[in-house]
């Protein structure tokens, strides 16, 4: 039996910054180091960060980030590590690279085998299946073998052949997207993984927002009996050290060759440096309920895109409304009430109960609100807009032109302030179009555009709980939703209840199921058509908003990408749709 100490070091990375992504690897294995680990495991890529995209496609890029790469293998001392970074084959090709380093140089390295193409994956445009022997490095007396997120996904792949090939302990590097359920998928994929091959594997995840993606971290160690050892937090940065004793059979061992690069068996080090020190306590870090979770998704993912797009402030129009409310809320905890900044933009059909809501709402935040009536700007473009439709503006012109109006003077502040806006329409809203072009939907970040109305509500919930008190004030939960643009106006005079609409649109979008598939799911005709018709025809719309974060297992954006031109329609949904006009925008929540 040999003991081995493993550091799964769960770093926030960012695309391009190899450099401060270098200070980040060699930051955490100088923790490792102290906590006297044998061995530092680091996350898919994360000398480029992950995904570089078409970064890949510049030259310069890859030869920099090897060039970085190397620095870092250059200054590794008694702790091995094990770091993803991008590099080429005997062929020349482009491979989704590990390497373990250890004494100032690298002792094993290992190519991708499995490449996802699929979802917000799109590892084929750029990277070569990796193929060959695996190298088996010892590490504390045991010999490591190493993987990329993918090869764990698949019975019979990459790990069997490194456990076959005498590898008894089993790292894989992940660079894992969060969606909602997928630390459950993990640790079943992970059990069945740990069944086939008698190993002990440690998972290590990156953490941390880019663009539209959330990596929620929640590394993990799991041993040879499918029992989870130990876990680290998710949406948070960690050094996380376990010790595992691993059941070794008497290695052959040979020598490391000068290159650090062979198949067979590496001696990295023959003893643990863990023995006799103290044992690193197993920790699982508790596990979010569903609400915290998401929550915790969208404050990492507006935060990291705030900071790491340069900004430090953000605006937000306030309604008085639900999705407007939840968006400030977690701005404040992103980026803190003094960085947060509200608008309130009432016209001649806002109530006074939804200025009263805003003003209490940022009064509870902390965040200061400027309160700016849109009245006589609405007022001057009617006028100006009268000769030339040769009429006063009137339904959805006029209700579109107060949002687009509310979209100016937020663009305004962005720009007098260097704020960046957050928009505040929810995926129900982006799904169906209820949304105005250049009005509610102009800004730099949708922070929900991937969350269902119905979810609003319940995040709303969780954050008041979590306050103790109506953080987000109660008449916000309670009265009927209602852009406001329009006397009496109601969403559920355009839109079906959102309690029947979010079902049927999430097994149309998420599921990708006909209409044929929700009737016999005993959905109602009528509200399947109707809900099919909104979202074919507001793909346009979708193309042109900003980026949000991504919770749910299909996100718009790199998830789905339909075609904006297609006059595919299942049958029952054809009686209900049409071709879109370029006036035809459903009125929008602001």
């Amino acid at each position: 039996m040999a003991r081995v100490r493993v550091a799964a070091c769960q770093i926030n990375t960012v695309v391009g910054d190899l450099e401060g992504n270098a200070r980040r690897i060699l930051g955490a294995l100088d923790e490792a180091e102290r906590g006297r680990a044998d061995l530092a495991v680091f996350p898919e890529l994360a000398v480029t960060g992950y995904p570089p995209e078409d970064l890949l496609g510049r030259p310069a890029f890859v030869t920099d980030n090897r060039a970085v790469f190397a620095e870092i293998a250059a200054s590794t001392g008694t702790c091995a590590a094990v770091v993803g970074y991008v590099d080429t084959d005997r062929a020349g090709r482009l491979v989704n690279a590990a390497a373990m380093c250890a004494g100032g140089r690298v002792v094993g390295r290992y190519f991708k085998r499995l490449l996802p193409n699929y979802g917000v994956f799109d590892e084929q445009r750029w990277f070569a299946p990796g193929d060959g022997p695996p190298t088996r490095p010892v590490v504390a007396g045991v010999p490591v073998g190493m993987t990329i997120c993918e090869d764990m996904w698949f019975a019979q792949g990459p790990m069997v052949d490194q456990s076959a090939a005498g590898a008894r302990l089993l790292v894989n590097l992940n660079a894992s997207p969060y969606s909602r359920g997928r630390r459950s998928e993990r640790l079943s994929v992970l059990a069945d993984r740990v069944a086939e091959t008698g190993c002990p594997i440690v998972y290590v995840n990156q953490v941390g927002g880019q663009d539209e993606l959330v990596f929620d971290g929640a590394s993990l160690v799991m041993d040879p009996d499918g029992v989870l050892l130990a876990s680290a937090r998710q949406f948070e940065e960690e050094v996380l050290l376990v010790d595992l004793d691993v059941d070794v059979p008497p290695p052959a061992r040979t020598p490391a060759l000068p290159d650090g690069v062979a198949a067979g068996t590496l001696v990295v080090s023959g003893a643990s440096r863990a023995e006799g020190s103290d044992p690193v306590a197993d920790t699982v870090a508790p596990v979010l309920d569903p609400e915290a979770e998401v929550y915790g998704a969208l404050v990492l993912g507006t935060r990291d895109y705030v900071a790491k797009n340069g900004f430090t402030d953000a605006v937000i129009g306030l309604s008085g409304g639900i999705d407007s409310s939840l968006v400030a809320a977690i701005a404040v905890d992103a980026l803190g009430a003094a960085h947060v900044h509200g608008v309130t933009m009432p016209s001649r059909y806002s109530s006074e109960g939804s200025v009263a809501d805003a003003v209490t709402l940022a009064a509870n935040l902390g965040i200061d609100i400027a309160n700016v009536s849109i009245e006589g700007v609405h007022r001057a473009f009617s006028d100006a807009l009268s000769p030339l439709i040769g009429a006063a503006p009137s339904g959805l012109t006029d209700e579109n032109l107060q949002s687009r109006l509310r979209g100016v003077l937020l663009m305004a502040l962005s720009n007098a302030n260097g704020w960046i806006v957050l928009t505040t329409g929810n995926k129900s809203e982006m799904a169906t179009g209820y949304s105005t072009l250049y009005g509610d939907s102009a800004g730099g970040f949708a922070v929900i555009k991937d969350v269902a109305k119905t979810l609003v509500y319940e995040l709303c919930r969780h954050r008041n709980a979590r306050a103790g008190f109506d953080l987000i004030p109660d008449p916000v939960l309670t009265k009927a939703p209602s852009a406001e643009l329009r006397p009496d106006q109601r969403d559920d005079e355009s839109l079906p209840p959102y309690s029947v609409l979010d079902p049927v649109m999430a097994g149309y979008v998420e599921g990708d199921r006909s209409a044929d598939d929700l009737i016999a799911e005993g959905y109602d005709p009528d509200v399947v058509a109707q809900v099919i018709g909104l979202v074919d025809r507001a793909e346009y719309k979708r193309r042109q908003m900003p980026p949000g974060v991504r919770i749910s297992a299909k996100a718009f954006g790199k998830d789905r990408r339909m075609p904006i031109t297609n006059h595919y329609r299942s049958a029952t949904a054809k009686p209900d749709t049409g071709p879109w006009t370029p006036g035809g925008e459903a009125p929008a929540v602001v």
